[in-house]
Protein backbone atom coordinates (compact mmCIF):
# COMPACT_ATOMS: atom_id res chain seq x y z
CA UNK A 1 0.00 0.00 0.00
CA UNK A 2 1.49 3.40 -0.99
CA UNK A 3 2.41 5.80 1.76
CA UNK A 4 0.82 8.90 0.16
CA UNK A 5 -2.91 9.70 0.39
CA UNK A 6 -3.59 9.92 -3.35
CA UNK A 7 -1.72 6.70 -4.01
CA UNK A 8 -3.86 4.80 -1.51
CA UNK A 9 -7.03 6.15 -3.11
CA UNK A 10 -5.84 4.97 -6.53
CA UNK A 11 -5.12 1.49 -5.17
CA UNK A 12 -8.57 1.33 -3.57
CA UNK A 13 -10.26 2.37 -6.82
CA UNK A 14 -8.25 -0.16 -8.81
CA UNK A 15 -9.20 -2.97 -6.45
CA UNK A 16 -12.78 -2.03 -5.56
CA UNK A 17 -13.89 0.39 -8.28
CA UNK A 18 -16.64 -1.97 -9.56
CA UNK A 19 -17.88 -2.44 -6.00
CA UNK A 20 -18.22 1.32 -5.55
CA UNK A 21 -20.11 1.59 -8.85
CA UNK A 22 -22.43 -1.22 -7.80
CA UNK A 23 -23.08 0.57 -4.50
CA UNK A 24 -23.80 3.82 -6.36
CA UNK A 25 -26.25 2.03 -8.64
CA UNK A 26 -28.16 0.42 -5.78
CA UNK A 27 -28.22 3.69 -3.87
CA UNK A 28 -29.71 5.57 -6.83
CA UNK A 29 -32.25 2.87 -7.67
CA UNK A 30 -33.65 2.60 -4.14
CA UNK A 31 -33.65 6.41 -3.76
CA UNK A 32 -35.44 7.07 -7.06
CA UNK A 33 -37.95 4.21 -6.75
CA UNK A 34 -38.59 5.00 -3.08
CA UNK A 35 -39.16 8.68 -3.90
CA UNK A 36 -41.58 7.89 -6.75
CA UNK A 37 -43.62 5.43 -4.68
CA UNK A 38 -43.47 7.80 -1.72
CA UNK A 39 -44.85 10.61 -3.91
CA UNK A 40 -47.77 8.40 -4.94
CA UNK A 41 -48.46 7.57 -1.29
CA UNK A 42 -48.08 11.22 -0.31
CA UNK A 43 -50.44 12.45 -3.01
CA UNK A 44 -53.08 9.90 -2.00
CA UNK A 45 -52.79 10.72 1.72
CA UNK A 46 -52.61 14.48 1.13
CA UNK A 47 -55.69 14.50 -1.09
CA UNK A 48 -57.71 12.41 1.38
CA UNK A 49 -56.69 14.70 4.25
CA UNK A 50 -58.08 17.72 2.36
CA UNK A 51 -61.45 16.20 1.43
CA UNK A 52 -64.05 18.64 2.79
CA UNK A 53 -66.76 17.43 5.14
CA UNK A 54 -70.07 19.28 5.11
CA UNK A 55 -72.73 19.13 7.79
CA UNK A 56 -75.32 17.90 5.31
CA UNK A 57 -73.15 14.93 4.25
CA UNK A 58 -74.21 11.40 5.09
CA UNK A 59 -73.41 10.45 8.70
CA UNK A 60 -71.73 7.21 7.65
CA UNK A 61 -69.58 9.08 5.12
CA UNK A 62 -68.49 11.61 7.73
CA UNK A 63 -67.73 8.89 10.28
CA UNK A 64 -65.69 6.75 7.88
CA UNK A 65 -63.81 9.76 6.52
CA UNK A 66 -62.98 10.88 10.04
CA UNK A 67 -61.65 7.41 10.97
CA UNK A 68 -59.54 7.28 7.79
CA UNK A 69 -58.12 10.75 8.46
CA UNK A 70 -57.20 9.78 12.02
CA UNK A 71 -55.37 6.65 10.79
CA UNK A 72 -53.54 8.64 8.12
CA UNK A 73 -52.58 11.33 10.65
CA UNK A 74 -51.12 8.65 12.92
CA UNK A 75 -49.13 7.24 9.99
CA UNK A 76 -47.77 10.68 9.08
CA UNK A 77 -46.85 11.63 12.65
CA UNK A 78 -45.17 8.29 13.44
CA UNK A 79 -43.02 8.15 10.31
CA UNK A 80 -42.12 11.84 10.44
CA UNK A 81 -41.34 11.66 14.14
CA UNK A 82 -39.00 8.65 14.17
CA UNK A 83 -35.60 8.09 12.47
CA UNK A 84 -35.50 6.00 9.31
CA UNK A 85 -32.86 3.77 10.90
CA UNK A 86 -35.25 2.84 13.70
CA UNK A 87 -38.04 2.27 11.17
CA UNK A 88 -35.76 -0.05 9.19
CA UNK A 89 -34.95 -2.13 12.25
CA UNK A 90 -38.56 -2.24 13.40
CA UNK A 91 -40.03 -3.21 10.01
CA UNK A 92 -37.37 -5.71 8.93
CA UNK A 93 -36.85 -7.51 12.24
CA UNK A 94 -40.12 -6.64 14.00
CA UNK A 95 -42.39 -7.89 11.23
CA UNK A 96 -40.52 -11.19 11.25
CA UNK A 97 -40.99 -11.61 15.01
CA UNK A 98 -44.55 -10.29 15.36
CA UNK A 99 -46.21 -11.38 12.13
CA UNK A 100 -43.81 -14.05 10.78
CA UNK A 101 -43.34 -11.95 7.64
CA UNK A 102 -39.86 -12.72 6.34
CA UNK A 103 -39.20 -10.15 3.65
CA UNK A 104 -36.03 -9.88 1.60
CA UNK A 105 -33.53 -7.14 2.38
CA UNK A 106 -34.12 -5.44 -0.99
CA UNK A 107 -37.91 -5.42 -0.58
CA UNK A 108 -37.57 -4.06 2.95
CA UNK A 109 -35.27 -1.29 1.69
CA UNK A 110 -37.76 -0.16 -0.96
CA UNK A 111 -40.65 -0.40 1.50
CA UNK A 112 -38.91 1.62 4.21
CA UNK A 113 -37.80 4.45 1.91
CA UNK A 114 -41.22 4.58 0.23
CA UNK A 115 -43.37 4.82 3.35
CA UNK A 116 -40.95 7.24 5.02
CA UNK A 117 -41.01 9.51 1.96
CA UNK A 118 -44.80 9.14 1.72
CA UNK A 119 -45.24 10.55 5.23
CA UNK A 120 -43.22 13.65 4.41
CA UNK A 121 -44.86 14.06 1.00
CA UNK A 122 -48.33 13.82 2.55
CA UNK A 123 -47.75 17.01 4.52
CA UNK A 124 -46.13 18.65 1.50
CA UNK A 125 -49.10 17.81 -0.73
CA UNK A 126 -51.57 18.95 1.92
CA UNK A 127 -49.75 22.26 2.23
CA UNK A 128 -49.55 22.62 -1.55
CA UNK A 129 -53.29 22.08 -1.92
CA UNK A 130 -54.13 24.53 0.86
CA UNK A 131 -51.81 27.13 -0.72
CA UNK A 132 -54.11 27.41 -3.74
CA UNK A 133 -56.65 30.20 -3.38
CA UNK A 134 -59.98 28.88 -2.13
CA UNK A 135 -61.77 30.97 -4.74
CA UNK A 136 -60.61 28.57 -7.42
CA UNK A 137 -62.25 25.64 -5.63
CA UNK A 138 -65.44 27.63 -5.20
CA UNK A 139 -65.39 28.62 -8.86
CA UNK A 140 -64.94 25.02 -9.97
CA UNK A 141 -67.84 23.89 -7.80
CA UNK A 142 -69.96 26.77 -9.12
CA UNK A 143 -69.72 25.37 -12.66
CA UNK A 144 -70.72 21.90 -11.46
CA UNK A 145 -67.36 20.17 -10.93
CA UNK A 146 -67.14 17.39 -8.38
CA UNK A 147 -64.40 17.36 -5.75
CA UNK A 148 -62.44 14.82 -7.81
CA UNK A 149 -62.72 16.91 -10.99
CA UNK A 150 -61.73 20.05 -9.11
CA UNK A 151 -58.65 18.39 -7.66
CA UNK A 152 -57.50 16.80 -10.94
CA UNK A 153 -58.21 19.69 -13.32
CA UNK A 154 -57.83 22.82 -11.22
CA UNK A 155 -55.98 22.39 -7.93
CA UNK A 156 -53.38 19.65 -8.45
CA UNK A 157 -51.73 21.11 -11.60
CA UNK A 158 -51.00 24.30 -9.65
CA UNK A 159 -50.10 22.52 -6.41
CA UNK A 160 -47.69 20.23 -8.27
CA UNK A 161 -45.58 23.19 -9.36
CA UNK A 162 -45.53 24.55 -5.81
CA UNK A 163 -44.33 21.25 -4.32
CA UNK A 164 -41.80 20.34 -7.03
CA UNK A 165 -38.86 21.75 -5.01
CA UNK A 166 -39.83 19.55 -2.05
CA UNK A 167 -40.06 16.46 -4.26
CA UNK A 168 -36.52 17.15 -5.44
CA UNK A 169 -35.42 17.78 -1.88
CA UNK A 170 -36.84 14.41 -0.80
CA UNK A 171 -34.88 12.69 -3.56
CA UNK A 172 -31.65 14.34 -2.40
CA UNK A 173 -32.38 13.34 1.19
CA UNK A 174 -33.13 9.76 0.18
CA UNK A 175 -29.85 9.47 -1.74
CA UNK A 176 -28.00 10.29 1.47
CA UNK A 177 -30.31 8.50 3.91
CA UNK A 178 -30.09 5.15 2.14
CA UNK A 179 -26.89 4.68 4.16
CA UNK A 180 -29.03 3.83 7.22
CA UNK A 181 -30.28 0.73 5.39
CA UNK A 182 -26.91 -0.84 6.08
CA UNK A 183 -28.29 -1.78 9.52
CA UNK A 184 -30.46 -4.44 7.87
CA UNK A 185 -27.70 -5.57 5.51
CA UNK A 186 -28.70 -3.73 2.35
CA UNK A 187 -25.54 -3.41 0.23
CA UNK A 188 -25.52 0.19 -1.00
CA UNK A 189 -22.70 2.74 -1.21
CA UNK A 190 -22.17 3.17 2.53
CA UNK A 191 -22.22 -0.57 3.22
CA UNK A 192 -19.74 -1.12 0.37
CA UNK A 193 -17.46 1.60 1.70
CA UNK A 194 -17.37 0.00 5.16
CA UNK A 195 -16.33 -3.29 3.59
CA UNK A 196 -13.56 -1.67 1.53
CA UNK A 197 -12.30 0.33 4.52
CA UNK A 198 -12.17 -2.81 6.64
CA UNK A 199 -10.33 -4.78 3.95
CA UNK A 200 -7.50 -2.24 3.59
CA UNK A 201 -7.76 -0.50 7.00
CA UNK A 202 -7.97 2.77 5.09
CA UNK A 203 -11.08 4.35 6.54
CA UNK A 204 -10.23 7.94 5.74
CA UNK A 205 -9.40 7.21 2.11
CA UNK A 206 -12.41 4.94 1.53
CA UNK A 207 -14.88 7.36 3.01
CA UNK A 208 -13.30 10.23 1.10
CA UNK A 209 -14.24 8.36 -2.08
CA UNK A 210 -17.74 7.75 -0.73
CA UNK A 211 -18.16 11.41 0.18
CA UNK A 212 -17.16 12.50 -3.33
CA UNK A 213 -19.55 9.99 -4.90
CA UNK A 214 -22.45 11.12 -2.69
CA UNK A 215 -21.73 14.75 -3.59
CA UNK A 216 -21.63 13.99 -7.31
CA UNK A 217 -24.96 12.17 -7.10
CA UNK A 218 -26.76 14.85 -5.10
CA UNK A 219 -25.29 17.77 -7.05
CA UNK A 220 -26.17 16.21 -10.41
CA UNK A 221 -29.73 15.42 -9.32
CA UNK A 222 -30.25 18.91 -7.89
CA UNK A 223 -29.11 20.52 -11.19
CA UNK A 224 -31.42 18.28 -13.22
CA UNK A 225 -34.38 19.00 -10.96
CA UNK A 226 -33.74 22.74 -11.03
CA UNK A 227 -33.66 22.65 -14.82
CA UNK A 228 -36.95 20.74 -14.79
CA UNK A 229 -38.51 23.37 -12.51
CA UNK A 230 -37.53 26.12 -14.96
CA UNK A 231 -39.10 24.13 -17.79
CA UNK A 232 -42.35 23.93 -15.81
CA UNK A 233 -42.31 27.70 -15.25
CA UNK A 234 -42.32 28.31 -19.01
CA UNK A 235 -40.91 31.43 -20.72
CA UNK A 236 -40.57 34.70 -18.84
CA UNK A 237 -42.71 36.61 -21.34
CA UNK A 238 -45.81 35.60 -23.26
CA UNK A 239 -47.32 36.80 -26.54
CA UNK A 240 -51.05 37.00 -26.96
CA UNK A 241 -52.48 34.59 -29.50
CA UNK A 242 -53.22 36.59 -32.66
CA UNK A 243 -55.11 33.77 -34.39
CA UNK A 244 -58.10 34.21 -32.11
CA UNK A 245 -60.46 36.90 -33.40
CA UNK A 246 -61.29 37.83 -29.81
CA UNK A 247 -57.65 38.46 -28.90
CA UNK A 248 -56.48 41.86 -30.14
CA UNK A 249 -52.95 43.04 -29.81
CA UNK A 250 -51.49 46.42 -30.47
CA UNK A 251 -51.79 47.38 -34.14
CA UNK A 252 -54.54 44.89 -35.03
CA UNK A 253 -57.48 47.16 -34.18
CA UNK A 254 -57.64 50.92 -34.35
CA UNK A 255 -60.24 52.30 -31.97
CA UNK A 256 -62.03 55.43 -33.16
CA UNK A 257 -60.98 58.74 -31.67
CA UNK A 258 -63.91 60.87 -30.44
CA UNK A 259 -62.06 64.04 -31.58
CA UNK A 260 -62.21 62.86 -35.20
CA UNK A 261 -66.04 63.14 -35.13
CA UNK A 262 -65.84 66.63 -33.61
CA UNK A 263 -63.48 67.77 -36.40
CA UNK A 264 -65.95 66.57 -39.05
Amino acid sequence: MPSDFLGRIIVILQGYGPSFLSGVGKTMVVAVVGTLIGCIIGFAVGIIQTIPVAKNDNVIKRFLLQIIKIILNIYVEVFRGTPMMVQAMFIYFGFSMLFQINMSVSFAAYLIVSINTGAYMAETVRGGILSIDSGQTEGAKAIGMTHYQTMVNVIMPQALRNIMPQIGNNLIINIKDTCVLSVIGFVELFYTTKGVAGAYYTYFEAFTIAMILYFVLTFTCSRILRHWEKKMDGPDSYDLATTDTLAYTSGMVKFPNPRDKEDK
